[in-house]
């Protein structure tokens, strides 16, 4: 407490008794010794009254002990339990996590990581991909201000995710790589990498990159082949020894038919190799008869040009051509849609030869687009001309029914600048993106789509969406959600496919890694979504002819199935109503391949690595109790005694309330008691 309180508190009681004395003692008319009880009572409750005007503050404090916090992490992934460490890992987990003076030491705080990460509830070793990375930067992120070092129990061959031997210099935290594995060198061959297009066009060659490995001592032959069915495409002869590790092959296949093809590459393995399963793999292509080609017509040069040719052209199907509105005239035809980038004068002979030619468009409006041309060169809209823009968000439209689009986090999303006023379209028409003024969603379009005299349009109502896709990046690291969006809406605007109540949204085929998910979206009688349906997907195996029907979820306003993890071969399915005759089917092929049996040993030079940049150690299995014993005498994990001040203002006291009402409440009943009221 201050002087200054003090000092206030010591006036307080002076000038309460002062008080008192004057009211009950100087030239008082009671004469016996009630007035000095009344005087002590009237004292009491004016010093009550003047020290809730000073609310002196005071201070307490409360100690507790805190213990670092040991992160337990163990790798659940199948390479473990392939290369059979599966129970050392359950061993090794369990003495830590049982080790009573670890207990005492530590708080102990048990994950297990694959492509994720998940808190301890058992280890199965079934997942798929492992992501160490992913876990490390986790761990970093939620134990950055406390003392907690993490025990890592992997193989360290990571599947999915950046290079975790870089991961130390960002975490605070000292990190004990506990190896799943042993330093045993074994010969092997593998393959380690196969590039290839996932998209192809008939009667084209595409290529294919190989990367072979080989890891022994001998000089050694094997033959690598390429199969497609039951023949061998392409073979080539390699050759390796110390010195000569690794190999890249190229070569040029042709595609002979439409759909999807598989094949598979095999490196005759050695006879005495441990591990022959790395020795194969399967890629496969889908072979299209030939390529969307879109034209963007642009009159003055922009950033959003270059975000829309490198989002369409994301997908190897669509090839982009940059071009102005004079020469497109000769060329027009060679388009199946054509992109207008904020139309102006120039852009007259261009609108009329669309009109009459009934050719797709997707116009994009925005600060430089002549409003009055592009009104009078067709019927199907119009836009109020107040010659002021404005800053508009989007804001997605959940009942879009046109095509199954998924929420890119819209709301993250710079504003787009475009004409003040609304647009009105006068044919029927699906908004997917309404214009959102300062948080507030409008009714006005941003985005629509209609189908008009046998054609499709879409149309923007802003400019600078190269922001959006920066901002995609932004958000997930990647552009791939925003450039499916506009694939998805470049898709539907290409093709003359009518739409129906049930869409569907999948890939032809999945390597054997990838995650299975079909998406689809069910719309009622009138074409709203609805999210109470009950919609189930029936698949069928065509190899084996079993069949399966699984549930579909609602999932950030789609539905959706996760079917990762079937096993490889081609498959029918249907997603249909489960009380209603709507439906749609489709197919894929899922291709044989697991990454997380490709390895033969544990990773031990990136471990190491990790452990050492980190300022902890690595250990092997056999080396738990140096483990322990080195977590127990390690001087920076000691328990700390931290304090917890707590500051009470006097006004928050509830009894001194009581004392000042109790002693009023007392002066006024003997008072009235003795007649003396």
């Amino acid at each position: 407490m201050q002087k200054e309180t003090i000092i206030y508190i010591t006036i307080a009681a002076i000038t309460a008794l002062l008080l008192a004395l004057f009211q009950y003692l100087y030239k008082s008319k009671f004469k016996n010794n009630l007035k000095y009880l009344f005087t002590a009572l009237r004292a009491i409750s004016i010093f009550g009254i003047l020290l809730l005007l000073i609310n002196p503050k005071f201070e307490s404090f409360t100690y507790f002990d805190e213990k670092p916090t040991l992160v337990i992490a163990v790798d659940n992934s199948e390479s473990v339990s392939y290369l059979k460490q599966d129970e050392k890992a359950r061993e090794v987990a369990d003495a830590l996590t049982n080790t009573s003076e670890l207990n005492n030491r530590f708080n102990i705080q048990t994950y297990s990581f694959g492509k994720t990460v998940k808190s301890l509830d058992s280890l199965n070793f079934n997942e798929r991909q492992s992501n160490l990375a992913l876990a490390l930067k986790q761990f970093g992120e939620v134990y950055a201000n406390q003392t907690a070092p993490l025990v890592v129990l992997s193989d360290g061959n990571q599947t999915y995710g950046s290079d975790y031997s870089y991961m130390a210099k960002g975490i605070k935290q000292p990190i004990y790589p506990v190896i799943l594995g042993d330093s045993t060198v074994h010969s092997d061959l593998s393959i380690k990498q196969l590039n290839v297009n996932r998209y192809v066009y008939l009667k084209n060659k595409f290529p294919v990159e190989i990367i072979t490995n080989y890891s022994g001592n001998e000089a050694i032959t094997s033959e690598l082949k390429i199969w497609s069915g039951n023949s061998v495409v392409y073979r080539k002869t390699l050759q390796f020894n110390a010195s000569k590790t690794s190999e890249i092959v190229s070569t040029a296949l042709t595609a002979n038919s439409v759909g999807v093809k598989t094949y598979r590459v095999e490196l005759v393995p050695l006879d005495s190799e441990k591990n022959k399963i790395n020795n194969y793999k399967n890629f496969g292509v889908e072979v299209i008869d030939q390529k969307t080609n879109i034209a963007l017509v642009y009159d003055r040069m922009h950033p959003d040009l270059g975000a829309f040719k490198k989002a369409i052209e994301s997908n190897e199907q669509r090839s982009v051509s940059i071009i102005n509105p004079k020469d497109l005239l000769s060329k027009i035809n060679d388009f199946q849609l054509v992109v207008l980038y904020q139309p102006n004068n120039n852009f007259n002979t261009i609108l009329k030869a669309i009109k009459e030619q009934k050719i797709n468009t997707f116009i994009i409006t925005g600060a430089t687009t002549n409003w009055s041309i592009l009104n009078q060169s067709q019927e199907y809209f119009k836009q109020k001309i107040t010659n002021q823009t404005e800053n508009y968000q989007p804001s997605l439209n959940r009942n879009y029914s046109t095509f199954i689009v998924e929420n890119l986090d819209f709301n993250s999303f710079p504003p787009l600048i475009a004409e003040f006023g609304a647009l009105q379209i006068s044919v029927p028409h699906e908004t997917l993106l309404f214009k959102s003024v300062n948080g507030i969603t409008t009714e006005d379009i941003l985005l629509a789509t209609f189908e008009a005299d046998g054609t499709k349009h879409a149309i923007l109502n802003g400019e600078d969406i190269w922001r959006w896709r920066a901002q995609s990046f932004l958000n997930t690291n990647s552009f791939n959600n925003f450039d499916e969006f506009i694939n998805k809406l470049v898709q539907y605007l290409s093709s003359n496919k009518k739409r129906k109540r049930i869409n569907i949204d999948y890939k032809s085929f999945y390597n054997g890694n990838d995650d299975v998910i079909i998406t689809a979206q069910y719309f009622n009688k009138n074409f709203e979504f609805d999210n109470s349906a009950s919609l189930s997907i029936v698949l069928k195996n065509k190899e084996n002819e079993s069949i399966r029907e699984v549930p579909l979820l609602l999932n950030n306003g789609n539905f959706t199935v996760d079917l990762s993890g079937i096993k490889a071969g081609l498959y029918d399915f249907r997603v249909k109503h489960n009380s209603e005759s709507v439906a749609a089917s489709g197919s894929f092929q899922v291709l044989e391949y697991n990454v997380e049996q490709q390895f033969l040993n544990a990773d031990i030079t990136k471990l190491r690595s990790l452990a050492g940049n980190s300022g902890g150690e690595a250990y092997f299995t056999t080396d738990v109790e140096q483990l322990i014993d080195n977590l127990l005498n390690d001087n920076r994990y000691r328990t700390i005694q931290k304090s917890t001040k707590n500051i009470v203002p006097l006004i928050d006291w509830k009894y001194l309330l009581g004392l000042i009402a109790l002693s009023l409440f007392a002066e006024w009943f003997i008072r009235k008691y003795n007649g003396l009221i």
